[in-house]
């Protein structure tokens, strides 16, 4: 009497490949780049703001540009720590 067929392992091996493949592709989701798409009405808003600013601002805003490329821009952590407090303490 025969008890195990000689084929009988390759089904299995058959069974658990296919597992493996399937597992492999639910793995590889491909992700989305991220886009960003700016109306016209924005970019007109955007024009007469920037026209409506006065240029002490925008020497500020230059000014800290550059400090933050050149790695010299700091903020004091008592700053942080008061406006951290204040966002906590908010009813």
């Amino acid at each position: 009497m025969r008890v195990n067929e000689p084929n009988r392992t390759g089904m299995i091996n058959a069974y658990n490949k296919a597992n493996k493949a399937q597992a492999v592709s639910d793995a590889k989701v491909k992700m989305g780049k991220d886009e960003v798409q700016i109306s016209t009405e924005a970019l007109e808003l955007l024009k007469q703001v920037e026209a409506t600013e006065e240029p002490v601002r925008k020497d500020k805003v230059n000014e800290l540009k550059q400090q933050i490329e050149n790695g010299t821009y700091h903020v004091s952590s008592d700053k942080i720590a008061e406006k951290f407090l204040s966002f906590w303490k908010k009813p």
